[in-house]
């Protein structure tokens, strides 16, 4: 008996996806484990999330065979394991991803994802994303598909997970960049103001600026006084620092202000804004104030880029195993979540975008703008 299930990367990019799907089609086609479950899946990788599902057409683009490039028109094709066996140490997403979509209020596009699952003879799908896709997933669910979520998001600030794919990795850039931005730093006496990513929450900003040592980080969840800030700054420089390193979310605003959008009317297809240039501001407003030499740098997507850390290899083997145990047994419309230290799945939450803020009185100092010295986790 064969079983088909799909398997789709929607949203921004990040480091654990490959590793991810490569594991979703190694466990679905273990020999073994078919044997015990008593059918043979075969796996069908979508193209561009969403918006493969929304233009498949099968008359004229049917489900490509394995190791087949994607033409174009071509939305799905056959993944078999030969194939992803080394996608776990490469990058971003093979299937390819996109912003589309199935729910856009102004183009409502979810019968053609259920008619081109229909067509495409899927039992269930694997939807691998953050709060927008995820969210995506929950609705076709509740209109009959079978869906399986996996989260990811370098933003860590998915309900109902305390991981998602790509967040350690992300983590690490972060780290990096800043060990060599240090050099110069302190070669010229300088200070930086590091921008992250971050639209609503700081725990990427946090972990980042903790583990790289930042005098000051600014999440978006406590709004900043850029005064307490120029105090730390001048008193680093008396108590003989050369240089200083500011983090700053790129959602994070200061008192009494709006957050710094890149373009004003530019919005994603889920209404979300473009942010960015909050580090330039606060680097032009912290050099008025200090007379000091203040450069901004913003690393932007450099956080979503690279091979994933061992971590998030790790996790994304037991995410993608997870998965597939749920499809096996039936288990739809679940989320694949760690928690407490161990992989589990919950029910997919319905408040996926009332997303998981740092938590401020445990983490952070709310006077100084620092990770509090206490131990909690990370």
């Amino acid at each position: 008996m064969l079983k088909r299930i799909g398997v789709l990367t929607g949203g921004g990019d990040c480091p654990g996806l490959n590793p991810a799907v490569k594991w979703v089609v190694k466990t679905a086609s273990d020999e073994e484990l078919a044997a015990e479950r008593g059918f043979q899946f075969e796996v069908i990788g979508i193209r561009d999330g969403w918006r493969g599902l929304v233009e498949y057409d099968h008359r004229r683009h049917p489900v490509l065979p394995e190791h087949t490039a994607f033409g174009d028109g071509d939305h799905a094709r056959l993944l078999v394991e030969s194939e992803v066996r080394t996608w776990d140490r490469q990058g971003g997403t093979r299937l390819g991803s996109s912003r589309t979509n199935p729910f856009n209020p102004d183009k409502p596009m979810w019968e053609a994802v259920m008619a081109s699952m229909e067509a495409m003879e899927l039992d269930g799908l694997i939807a691998i994303g953050g709060e927008d896709t995820l969210s995506a997933a929950a609705k076709l669910g509740a209109r009959g598909a079978n869906v399986v979520c996996i989260p990811k998001t370098i933003d860590r600030d998915l309900q109902g997970t305390d991981y998602s794919l790509g967040f350690e990795t992300a983590v690490n850039v972060i780290v990096e960049e800043v060990d060599r931005l240090r050099t110069t730093a302190h070669s010229h006496s300088r200070i930086f103001v590091v921008e992250t990513m971050g639209r609503y929450t700081g725990h990427l900003a946090l972990s980042g600026g903790l583990a790289a040592g930042a005098s000051h980080i600014l999440i978006p969840e406590v709004p900043y006084d850029v005064d307490v800030v120029v105090e730390g700054l001048k008193k680093r420089r008396e108590d003989g620092h050369r240089f200083s390193i500011v983090i700053i979310a790129e959602g994070a605003k200061a008192a009494g202000k709006e957050r710094v959008e890149r373009q004003a009317s530019s919005k994603d297809g889920f209404g979300h804004p473009t942010l960015g240039g909050v580090g330039g501001e606060l680097a032009r407003e912290l050099e008025e104030k200090t007379g000091l030499e203040v450069r901004a740098v913003n690393l932007s997507h450099l956080q979503r880029g690279g091979v994933p850390c061992a971590y998030d290899r790790r996790m994304a083997r037991g995410f993608g195993i997870a998965a597939v145990d749920l499809a096996s047994r039936g288990e739809y419309n679940r989320l694949v979540a760690h928690q407490g230290g161990i992989i589990t799945a919950v029910p997919i939450p319905q408040n996926l975008h009332e997303v998981r803020k740092v938590d401020v009185a445990r983490r952070y100092d709310t006077r100084t703008y620092k990770a509090k010295n206490t131990l909690v986790d990370l």
